[in-house]
């Protein structure tokens, strides 16, 4: 009889061979793979920028490239959340977020590739719209450092009601090169914005700010202020400068505040804690206290929302690529998966029923990005109408109109559209290596930042109302496509009947603002993507013959040709 030591020695290592499973997904240009966004660059007059996205696209799709690669860059800055250091081992307080390496990388990433500045600094062509194709591209790979380069885009047109300030910070937020180090932006020759609005007692209601700003050299555009109060959620508090807003004799007004001083000391502020969050936990969000803290006022005082409104419109803009972004990841892994994974003799992508789901995931995911891709076009539009001084032109009616209907639909569809991408990995989905549990986690989250439903549904009836010929402009748009899909001409029916009642058309506004955004939807689809698409787009959304949950397409819709416009192709 052999020794236990024998027995031991001699037996397998391996109990089985693996097999059933999809190989890893890498080796995929994340921008040329997506037919629907290719077409869209395309389509909306951004073709130029496509050899750029592409080599993205592949960096981002890359398995580990020389230092890693985006997506293990974004898995590593998830895995180690970033740290609050309040003081330093002697005592001295400091005020610092220590963020892990990979962090930095992403933000090199989407610094160097000019996601926060290509709209501010390019003479091509729809510049807004091609910075959205290598957003989106971007963000497949981790959403959480999209935030602070959000911001630094979003700021620039904020400043530009302060042009002294202007002249002096846009190069430094519009530059190239990314540098972590806390010392002044000036020294470093590049900033990273913030944004400082809500508070505890108002949130969204930021006119119930009790931050107040006391002028150090008489008051005014541009002059100096000490801010004192504090702010209830501040993302990337590690920023260089921060748009904040607060109180004057004038009313709120908003301020540009550095988080280093020229002369190299910190600014009078505090982070008190970082949010412990259900997602995006690559990004640190924090609360902080003013204590005096220098500043100088950007625009008009006490016309603080409407000089910061121009910053928080484009964050929205983003909140709706963002969202297209989190579908187009869903899907590749969906159908990735299911095109490798057997079950009941057949791939489960050959299985009927699942052919309908991801059929609906995929009809999700490509009106997402049309609508964004067009939404990105109308910025393009209203800034020409703007820099020839026109005022309240269709395409900035539009703009405006369109963008809160944009981020309440595409915004409110991400959560369960990724849940519902996980499903079909089954388990392996719910498991965090699967980056499935990371992308659900990230969904809500574009819905409840700039205003959450109902603040944005709001929104919407309030840009009706200023601008009455902003619902004249919107349906000028959806109508473009009138008389091709009887489904949506009888949708646009129902929808303008829907501003028949203005006595309940508060309490209905969630109802309008989804039909609007599905109108817009079901129209750029019908313009833009195959019968076999907007068909099936408008019988299920429109016309009632779909469920509540996906994967209740009618049967006769052409799920083959709906699933390979989305097949990522390694």
């Amino acid at each position: 009889m052999a020794s236990v030591s024998e027995q031991i020695s001699g037996a397998p290592w391996q109990t089985h061979e693996v097999a059933n499973q999809p190989p890893p997904l890498e080796g995929l240009d994340v921008f040329s793979s997506n037919l629907p966004l290719l077409e869209a660059t395309e389509r909306e007059g951004a073709g130029w920028i496509s050899e750029r996205a592409s080599a993205l696209g592949r960096l981002v799709g890359e398995a580990d490239g020389v230092g890693g690669s985006p997506i293990i860059w974004g898995r590593l800055a998830n895995e180690n959340k970033p740290v609050l250091h309040t003081h330093d081992r002697y005592g001295n307080r400091i005020d610092e977020v220590e963020f892990h390496p990979a962090w930095h990388q992403l933000m090199r990433m989407g610094v160097e590739h000019e996601l926060h500045s290509l709209p501010w600094c390019s003479d091509d062509p729809a510049a807004h719209t091609a910075r959205a194709a290598m957003y989106m591209t971007a963000m497949q790979a981790e959403a959480g450092f999209c935030c602070p380069i959000t911001m630094t885009f979003a700021v620039v047109p904020a400043l530009r009601a302060q042009p002294e300030l202007a002249a002096e910070w846009e190069p430094l937020v519009t530059a190239t090169t990314y540098d972590p180090r806390q010392i002044p932006a000036a020294e470093k020759g590049s900033a990273i914005a913030g944004m400082w609005m809500t508070e505890k007692q108002g949130g969204s209601d930021v006119r119930a700010n009790t931050t107040k700003a006391l002028p150090l050299n008489g008051g005014g555009a541009g002059a100096e202020y000490e801010i004192t109060g504090h702010k209830w959620f501040c993302s990337a508090p590690m920023s260089d400068i921060f748009l904040v807003l607060a109180q004057t004799d004038d009313g709120l007004s908003c301020f540009l505040l550095p988080r280093i001083l020229p002369d190299g000391s910190r600014n009078a502020f505090h982070i008190q804690r970082l949010k412990d969050k259900l997602g995006n936990h690559s990004n640190a969000s924090s609360e902080i206290e003013l204590h005096g803290a220098w500043a100088q006022m950007v625009g008009e005082p006490g016309r603080g929302v409407r000089t910061i409104i121009e910053m928080v419109g484009h964050t929205r803009l983003d909140c709706v690529i963002g969202a297209a972004a989190g579908m187009r990841a869903g899907v590749v892994n969906a159908i990735h998966h299911t095109s490798h994974r057997s079950a009941f003799g057949k791939h489960l992508i050959d299985q009927p029923l699942m052919r309908n789901v991801l059929a609906d995931l995929c009809l999700e995911s490509e009106a997402s990005t049309a609508l964004a891709m067009r939404l990105a076009r109308a910025y393009d539009e209203a800034s020409s109408d703007a820099r020839e001084g026109i005022d309240d032109s269709d395409a900035q009616l539009f703009k405006r109109v369109a963008t809160a209907v944009g981020k309440y639909w595409a915004c409110k569809r991400a959560p369960n559209h990724a849940f519902e991408a996980m499903e079909c990995l089954g388990g392996n989905g719910y498991v965090e290596e699967s980056g499935m549990p990371r992308l659900y986690r990230e969904a809500p989250l574009a819905s409840i930042w700039e205003g959450s439903g109902n603040v944005i549904s709001l929104d919407v009836l309030r840009a009706l109302s200023r601008s009455p010929r902003s619902l004249e402009v919107f349906l000028a748009e959806v109508e473009q496509a009138q008389g091709a899909n009887a489904h949506l001409d009888a949708h646009v029916e129902r929808l303008k009947a829907q501003f028949t009642d203005p006595a309940t058309i508060e309490s209905r506004a969630r109802r309008v603002v989804e039909g609007m955004a599905l109108a817009l939807e079901g129209s750029l689809l019908v313009r833009g993507a195959p019968p076999a698409v907007a068909d099936a787009f408008c019988v299920s959304r429109l016309s009632g013959d779909g469920g509540l949950e996906y994967g209740t397409l009618p049967a006769v819709s052409a799920f083959q040709s709906i699933i390979a416009r989305s097949r990522p192709e390694l």
